[in-house]
């Protein structure tokens, strides 16, 4: 885990939810550049779900997600947790966070997935049954451009090869972790990369949810998207 080297950082800081996005975008927790795009440190992606029997991969945490997660890990450090325990907590905090969980619970439960899991709602792979969902990033640290979240367009993740070989590279390691379980990529720019893992027989397509849209409140045409692809979707599930 990465957090042993903004542990110090972290203890150091005002309370986060206090900072502001200027505060927090600070070098002593930016990560590196990938060509425009430039990553600053979040904890919650650092942890695997090893006995996971779903994985949903989002583009990457916006700037609420990064702020939750380093608030929860810096009160574990205050608390005098361990890294495992803060990033763990981290996780819990911030994953698809807002709104942006729950539409996506919203989703998952009206294409059934909860039923697959024989659970009464997938908001419960949010809360007793956290270990069963592995959730991450394409790009596995918030990325911003001129401070602003990134959203796999301007510039386009596909054209801009350090961009999309950060990504997949990120993305292979992830599978592979998982060689069975069922994956759902969020929006079409995790999809592109989850194409070039399936044309690379590094995944069996069988294992994708192809379809799903990006459950973020920005994306005004998820509704659209959903009902396109709702029923594929659902003969995809049966077929888990």
């Amino acid at each position: 885990m990465k957090l042993a080297n903004y542990r110090n950082v972290l203890h150091h800081l005002p309370p986060i939810m206090t900072l502001n996005k200027k505060q927090l975008l600070i070098d002593e927790l930016h990560v590196t550049d990938v060509s425009s795009l430039k990553l600053y440190y979040a904890p919650h992606n650092d942890v695997v779900y090893s006995d996971a029997k779903l994985l949903i991969v989002g583009l990457t945490p916006g700037f609420q997600q990064m702020r939750l997660a380093l608030a929860a890990a810096q009160a574990a450090i205050w608390e005098g947790e361990d890294d495992t325990t803060a990033c763990y907590r981290a996780k819990q905090k911030a994953r698809f966070a807002g709104s942006m969980r729950i539409n996506l619970i919203g989703m998952m439960n009206e294409l059934g997935i909860q039923h697959w899991l024989r659970l009464a709602s997938s908001e419960e792979l949010f809360e007793q049954y956290a270990a069963w969902l592995h959730s991450t990033s394409m790009i596995r640290y918030p990325a911003f451009i001129n401070g602003r979240n990134y959203s796999g367009t301007q510039p386009d993740l596909m054209n801009i090869e350090a961009i999309r070989m950060y990504a997949y590279e990120h993305m292979e390691e992830q599978v592979t972790l998982f060689p069975h379980i069922p994956i759902i990529p969020l929006g079409r720019k995790v999809e592109a990369i989850m194409r070039m893992l399936v044309e690379r027989e590094i995944v069996d397509e069988a294992r994708v949810l192809w379809g799903f849209p990006h459950p973020s409140g920005a994306n005004g045409h998820r509704h659209q998207q959903f009902a396109e692809k709702k029923f594929s979707m659902m003969q995809q599930i049966k077929r888990w």
